[in-house]
């Protein structure tokens, strides 16, 4: 049996907490953003996030208004322009060259995390995540195949917006940012030093570089194309609005709870969440 269809667990839920961070979002934050670090070959079935009061607690959003009127902006520009790009690239694509384009893409993302877990006080793992990116870098073949995972290495996140989580800073405000998705003030300030500090940027001269623009528009489609079948269940919610931001700030709440020990995995979004606008009492049980 090939490498492609021996996926283990570990990495199927690792695909849904890297998918869930552009889950019903303007695909644009995969360029910037931790950008090759977005998601693999598997498509998974998530167990979607509750969303009862205490859920809807958790998201500040003193600046609704003028999220709602980005997030529009954001969804037309995906509509119009991303969405017919990713579309056509599913249909020329075949799953097995878009996997490998997946694996390449998560690659590369690798010395990121690394740079996050010694921030995060792990050195262990950062040592298995290096020796992941030495491992499929080679062996791999530059990151195409995932080898490394059936070596018992299997993949982890981390990004700069949960190391500050981890050490204590807050959430703050939720924000809405055209072409990047779904924020809050502390993972605005990650997601900025994440794409500053990218070992791989720095090393091939930035994001203007031949390498660096071919690298941030197969993140983008790639991420897109994984993300698909989350925009079209959005399409399904009341308020397309107020289901992202669920989605988004119980996400972002497992991310931290799991770098601080208080949750052992992260939940697996591939969809979003029900329709938050629904009561309890409304859903069958």
């Amino acid at each position: 049996m090939s490498l492609n269809h021996r996926v283990p667990s570990a990495r199927r839920k690792a695909a849904g907490r890297r998918i869930a961070a552009g889950t019903v979002v303007a695909v644009g934050l995969a360029a910037l953003a931790s950008g090759a670090h977005a998601g693999n070959n598997v498509a998974v079935v998530p167990t979607p996030p509750t969303t009862d009061a205490s859920d809807a607690l958790q998201a500040h959003d003193p600046l609704e208004r003028l999220n709602r009127g980005s997030f529009k902006l954001g969804m037309g520009v995906d509509k119009a322009l991303l969405a017919p790009v990713a579309h056509g690239y599913m249909a020329v694509a075949p799953k097995p060259l878009r996997e490998r384009v997946g694996n390449v893409v998560y690659n590369l993302g690798e010395p990121n995390t690394v740079m996050n877990e010694v921030l995060q006080g792990k050195p262990k793992m950062a040592m298995r995540t290096t020796t992941r990116f030495i491992v499929n870098s080679t062996v791999g073949v530059l990151g195409l195949f995932d080898v490394a995972s059936h070596m018992h290495l299997p993949p982890h996140d981390a990004d700069f917006g949960q190391t500050l989580g981890k050490w204590g800073a807050g959430p703050g405000a939720y924000l809405y940012v055209p072409l990047m998705g779904p924020l809050n003030a502390r993972d605005a300030a990650g997601r900025i030093v994440d794409v500053v500090t990218d070992p791989v940027s720095l090393l091939v001269g930035g994001f203007s570089t031949d390498f660096g623009k071919a690298r941030t528009g197969v993140t983008i489609v790639d991420l897109r194309a994984r993300t698909d079948p989350a925009f079209e269940a959005l399409k399904d919610a009341a308020d397309p609005y107020v289901t992202t931001r669920s989605a988004y700030t119980q996400y972002r709440d497992a991310v931290v709870r799991e770098a601080t020990g208080k949750a052992e995995e992260l939940p697996d979004f591939d969809s979003p969440p029900p329709d938050s606008s629904k009561s309890p009492a409304a859903t069958t049980p």
